[in-house]
């Protein structure tokens, strides 16, 4: 494939509009915006467009449809697209291609979602930051890196701060890296929902309300499974829940680390993960998210999590503080007010016409092994049951195999 290196031909003197910009700071910016998105619409199979270093004022969404191209900045934090005075369009990029790669650059305060790549396939996302200058807040954008339908994406060596919902966000996908990255100040640091065949690995998620999720959402095109989890360092994300009221991850107790919920085939291996206040891993259902769709659940929906697989963690601290009054109250009465939730919290929700004995299907079980303890909240009795008894899990499940990109991403 030829390949056409574009150069936005903008030095970066005229980029760095301060807090008070003259007219000429001003035209350069508005000069710069038309110009990368002529190139934008002009690129053709094998373009490469390169930013250079400089901070850039963009008051309109950018949009890619062609296939093949790569977007290149000079660095995270030397490229600079701000959209901080956004007027136009809803995402900073939205990119409707495949075999596009995006790498080394930053997209900063977008009135909507940062970087939505949407129905594409080859994705790779490279040293992107993306960040809510402000800090946290309800009217940022929704999410900062965004893959939904896509299949064979890799995120790596990315930052993401300050999403109203989801940081890096993997959804309705297939065949999906998410590794070595960096995800703090946001509701959820990383999220892969009704996503099949995800390696989530090698990340840090502190200070987010929830740290990594595993999610299905009813009514939507693909239900998920067969997510691994593992090498992450998941640490205090303590961080108050400022979501906006209705969305679905606006039901996370701040002080989650890793949150399964309603997904099958999950496991969880070889995480580093301490001090999440409510606890350091949650499993639960769809009846617990306060989520619900005025139209309904999909018949064929399933809410319960099944195959669970959690083993060889490192968990220390956590559970002390746990969010809301009712799992306040929990916690209170089974292990008194200096007390903590043990490692593994689980909402209690089972499927009873597929019981055996008491118990799951061999293949569908929750297995633990190598915490300090799990309680069943007991959920569908409105927590009046909570159960310490670990017999339950004490089981084991296949190894999941590990994701390969086909092409491997050439970054």
């Amino acid at each position: 494939m030829r390949t056409l290196l574009i150069t936005i031909a903008l030095a970066a003197t005229l980029a760095g509009c301060g807090k008070h910009e003259t007219p000429s700071q001003t035209a350069a910016d508005n000069g710069f915006e038309a110009k990368l998105q002529e190139q934008l619409l002009d690129a053709k199979p094998g373009s490469v467009i390169e930013i250079p270093a400089g901070h850039y004022h963009l008051k309109r969404g950018l949009s890619l449809r062609t296939d093949g191209v790569t977007i290149r900045g000079a660095g995270m934090d030397k490229t600079v697209l701000s959209f901080k005075g956004q007027v136009v369009g809803p995402e900073g990029l939205l990119v409707n291609a495949s075999d596009f790669t995006i790498e080394n650059l930053a997209i900063e305060d977008t009135k909507g979602d940062a970087l939505k790549i949407n129905q594409g396939s080859n994705i790779t996302i490279h040293d992107v930051r993306v960040e809510w200058t402000d800090g946290p807040k309800t009217t940022n954008g929704a999410y900062g890196l965004y893959p939904v339908k896509t299949q064979n994406v890799l995120i790596e060596d990315s930052v993401v701060i300050g999403a109203s919902d989801a940081g890096i966000y993997v959804g309705q996908s297939d065949n999906i890296i998410v590794r070595n990255n960096r995800a703090e100040h946001n509701v959820a640091g990383i999220e892969v929902e009704n996503s099949t065949r995800a390696d989530v690995y090698g990340n840090t998620t502190t200070q987010n309300t929830g740290g990594i999720l595993v999610f299905n959402m009813p009514n939507l095109s693909k239900e998920g499974h067969s997510t691994r989890v593992f090498r992450n360092k998941v640490i205090a994300n303590n961080l108050d829940n400022f979501a906006a009221k209705g969305a679905a991850v606006a039901s996370v107790p701040a002080g989650s680390g890793v949150v399964i919920n309603s997904n099958d085939k999950v496991e969880i291996f070889d995480n580093d993960i301490a001090d999440n206040r409510t606890a350091n891993i949650i499993i639960a259902s769809y009846f617990s998210t306060n989520y619900y769709n005025t139209r309904g659940v999909a018949a064929n929906y399933n809410p319960y999590p099944k195959a669970i697989y959690v083993h060889d963690n490192r968990l220390k601290g956590g559970g002390d503080s746990p969010d809301g009054l009712k799992l306040k109250a929990l916690k209170t009465a089974m292990y008194g007010l200096g007390g903590n939730f043990p490692d593994v919290l689980w909402d209690g929700y089972v499927d009873t016409k597929n019981l055996v004995d008491g118990l799951p299907p061999a293949n569908d079980r929750i297995c633990i092994r190598g915490v300090n303890g799990v309680i069943n909240a007991d959920g569908p009795h409105d927590y009046k049951n909570p159960s310490k008894d670990m017999k339950p899990y004490e089981c084991t499940l296949p190894s999941l195999p590990p994701v390969t990109l086909n092409p491997e991403p050439k970054v």
